[in-house]
């Protein structure tokens, strides 16, 4: 797998569905310069643990965008894929309510620009949390059963917040409000110290 962290985030420009009902025909990442953004994959439309996060990441969206950030899903799903889910009730395992972006990356040169695509077929469960500046800052991959951790990435993009912000890093651990380091060893000093 490549490492995209510290790297320029692959440039993309593919047909999506946004505000769950509305077809775009380009949809770039450098559209979102400016803000944050947390690019995740997940395999295909109409399977069983991808709703369950498409979901919660929708419960999380306001929340997301009170720290700037946009959410985006990528699939290799077709445009009209995602709006035939999206038109499916959460009951029937669909996700009617998602209302942030999702990709159809249909010819898989987004998931393959990002080393995510799985045997030329489907995503894996990649995500990226990409800077202001267009940086990816932050990757993980999950194989096809695991699901994310909503909470974590909001965590991680306080983490990456606060440390543009104040210049200071963030331990193990670390919540918004927690203590962070100055980043030498007197920082680790003091903070072993107080803690």
């Amino acid at each position: 797998m490549s490492v995209l962290v510290g790297r320029k985030a692959p440039d993309f420009d593919v047909a999506a569905v946004v505000n769950g009902s509305q077809f775009v025909d380009s949809c770039k990442l450098s559209d979102y310069k400016g803000k944050y953004v947390v690019l995740f994959f997940y395999p295909l439309d109409f399977t069983f643990v991808c709703p369950t996060e498409l979901h919660a990441f929708q419960e999380k969206l306001q929340e997301f965008r009170d720290r700037n950030v946009e959410l985006i899903g990528c699939s290799v799903d077709s445009k009209f894929s995602h709006y035939a889910w999206l038109r499916t009730p959460r009951s029937q395992g669909g996700i009617e309510g998602v209302t942030y972006t999702l990709l159809s990356d249909l010819n898989k040169t987004v998931s393959a620009d990002y080393d995510v695509l799985l045997d030329g077929a489907i995503a894996l469960r990649g995500l990226f949390l990409i800077d202001k500046e267009g940086v990816v800052q932050h990757q993980v991959v999950n194989n096809l059963p695991l699901g994310r951790n909503v909470d974590e990435v909001l965590r991680l993009v306080d983490a990456l917040q606060f440390t543009e912000e104040f210049g200071e890093v963030c331990p193990a651990n670390w919540n918004k409000g927690d203590k962070t380091m100055k980043p030498d060893e007197e920082g680790l000093k003091e903070f072993f110290k107080e803690t």
